[in-house]
């Protein structure tokens, strides 16, 4: 089969359509033959050598896909071949088919195209499993969303929305924020000129925000904390602008707050595996019916993987860029 792998080189990784050989199903996995592969911020980590795959994950970039099922494992009870389906992945998706344990798959909702369903796992399960599990996010609460605009991000958006949250986001020009507020965003800020701290304070009558979703790490700490209302959860899921920050400890004692950092990629299968099925069960029937649903900016030939990366790395994407094999 025909899959991107990274050729080490000074300065970074180069990527290369190379011929491979296709994976073979274990007893709890699927085979699927590859209808698009979602690109993602850790895809350009793992390029430059940041972001190495967990032990026993292919060695070539690709955390979600979307295609059919060709072969299942013996111990596979829960899906057939010809299930349309869409995958959690540690790695391997630039490519034209992985394997995968069923517990890391899902149908692929109905009324869902079967190549912009490759924007969905990875999006929606890091927004879930943040926002429900490690935010605690409940109804009438104030969400905001820093990059909005993002892969992630418009997912978060849409997902706070739909379970009640009065939603703020943030994105880099005025026209990509405005695009926010039809994904369900009440408030939107344009980060490069508007201050989000009194954005969102203006925008929940002075409360400020229960659960913060940040992706730009360092650089937004000492706002991210100013912003928090009493009892605020600060989840950090990216680093795109630092990796240190300087915390204000008595900012955080005064309001009761916490800050936490999670990744996805590195869990447990177990874990994944809990995480998959709660957003089969809650926000599948959202996608179904429209209240959450992909957000696509292009379509990109396997062959042209450097290109979609580079949609990302010059921030022009809104939405996700899908690799087509």
């Amino acid at each position: 089969m025909r899959a991107v792998t990274i050729s080490a080189q000074q300065g970074g990784g180069k990527l290369v359509l190379s011929r491979t050989e296709p994976p073979k199903p274990g007893a709890d996995e699927v085979l699927i033959e590859v209808a698009a592969s979602g690109v993602n911020r850790a895809d350009l980590l793992q390029r430059d050598g940041h972001y190495p795959p967990p032990s026993g994950a292919p060695p070539f970039p690709g955390l979600e896909v979307s295609g059919t099922v060709v072969a299942v494992g013996d111990a596979v009870t829960d899906r057939a071949v010809g299930d349309r389906v869409v995958a959690l992945l540690e790695g391997g998706g630039y490519a034209e088919a992985v394997a995968v344990r069923a517990t890391q798959t899902l149908p692929v909702p109905d009324g869902v195209d079967l190549v912009d369903a490759a924007a969905l796992p990875e999006a929606v399960c890091t927004a879930w499993t943040n926002l429900v599990d490690t935010g605690r996010l409940a109804p009438g609460e104030w969400l905001l969303v820093h990059g909005g605009s993002g892969g992630v991000g418009s997912i978060a958006v849409q997902l706070g929305a739909a379970l009640g949250a009065h939603v703020v986001a943030t994105a880099g020009g005025r026209e990509r924020a405005e695009r926010c507020r039809g994904l369900g965003a009440e408030a939107v800020v344009d980060h490069r000129h508007e201050d989000f701290v009194a954005a969102v304070r203006a925008a929940s009558a002075g409360h400020g925000a229960d659960v913060v979703l940040d992706v730009v790490g360092a650089a937004n700490l000492p706002d991210n904390v100013r912003v928090l209302a009493p009892g605020g959860r600060l989840v950090v899921i990216g680093l795109q602008r630092g990796r240190r920050g300087e915390l204000d400890l008595n900012a955080l004692m005064t309001k009761r707050a916490t800050v936490t950092g999670t990744t996805l990629r590195s869990r447990s299968p177990q874990e994944k595996a809990a995480i998959v099925a709660a957003v089969g069960e809650h926000v599948w029937p959202m996608v179904a019916d429209g209240r959450v649903r992909p957000v696509v900016h292009a379509r990109v030939p396997l062959a042209d993987a450097a290109d979609a990366m580079a949609l990302l790395e010059r921030g022009e994407a809104f939405g996700k860029v899908l690799l087509v094999p």
